[in-house]
């Protein structure tokens, strides 16, 4: 394979990137830094191990990188974090699997009577990159800190159990608005690539360790060619989603333009035969309600 056209730095979104920075012993101390600043202070982690099984979820799913960790905190306590680049499709959905699993995975074999539930705390952190967050409307957050609580309330029912999501479309400071180490990660997570040096605003050692392991002149000529192949993988996902988007949109204005249920509804249908898009999805975009979607779905299921 030719070697691409290459910026001085390599671009950490990609997997092999991804992988490059924080997928390995030498480097957790960047990975440990990254963590630690999307918990907020809410948990500090001193140390963390990387478990065998890195693919916990569906390793034939393209664009998905997934480290399994258990962490130490700096108080001593232990607790479980899976860690993503992943793909959009069923995003939610297969969170929420991934979650269970690893929860579900420290159950023993036997004599769970004794074993009394004792379920460490489970994290699942998100590194979106290039889509935005489903059903996130017109919001604009770049970081979504969930957990389970009361609905009528919004007080916390349990707290060990955590999802965090990065949306790095939604990030768009730039170098002089960094106010925190926070917004550095993320800023170098989304611009990496096009930079040509450690500016005054990332001046610390700990970025200077990721500058310099993320230059391309220093990759061995199978790193590059690892590395080629993953952005050329990345830039083939952005191409689809791109075209994908569009159709939504020309979908969109043409349900607009006929004004009607009927017209929407034939559109709607369209869509859900595609198998491309989820029902929030063609929802939002045709500006109707999800029951409406589903409405036509299960009339499309029966025939109608």
């Amino acid at each position: 394979m030719s070697e691409l056209k290459q910026s001085k730095y390599i671009d950490i979104t990609t997997d092999y990137g991804f992988k490059k920075v924080f997928g390995s012993d030498t480097n957790k101390d960047l990975l440990i830094a990254f963590l630690n600043e999307l918990f907020r202070g809410r948990k500090i982690i001193a140390d963390l191990y990387y478990n065998k099984n890195e693919h916990v979820g569906d390793t034939e799913d393209i664009g998905t990188v997934i480290f399994d960790l258990t962490c130490t905190a700096d108080n001593g306590e232990r607790f479980i974090i899976e860690v993503q680049r992943t793909a959009q499709d069923n995003l939610k959905k297969r969170m929420l699997y991934y979650s269970s699993k690893l929860i579900a995975d420290q159950a023993p074999k036997g004599n769970r009577r004794a074993w009394n539930y004792a379920i460490s705390e489970v994290y699942i952190i998100v590194l979106m990159d290039g889509f935005a967050m489903p059903d996130a409307g017109d919001e604009k957050y770049f970081l979504h800190d969930i957990c389970l609580c009361y609905r009528d309330h919004g007080k916390i029912f349990y707290d060990d159990l955590g999802f965090i999501y990065v949306e790095l479309v939604n990030f768009v400071k730039a170098e002089a608005e960094l106010v925190n180490d926070l917004d550095r990660w993320l800023y170098v997570l989304k611009n990496m690539s096009s930079l040509n040096g450690l500016s005054t605003y990332l001046r610390k050692p700990i970025f200077e360790k990721l500058f310099q392991l993320a230059e391309y002149s220093k990759l061995k000529p199978e790193e590059r060619e690892m590395y080629n192949v993953s952005l050329r993988n990345k830039w083939d996902a952005e191409s689809i989603r791109s075209s994908q988007e569009e159709q939504l949109k020309r979908a969109s204005e043409k349900a607009m333009a006929e004004g009607k249920a009927e017209g929407k509804a034939e559109v709607i249908k369209n869509l859900l035969s595609s198998n491309k898009f989820s029902i929030s999805e063609i929802a939002e975009l045709t500006n109707v309600t999800v029951e409406f979607v589903k409405q036509i779905e299960a009339e499309k299921a029966k025939g109608k």
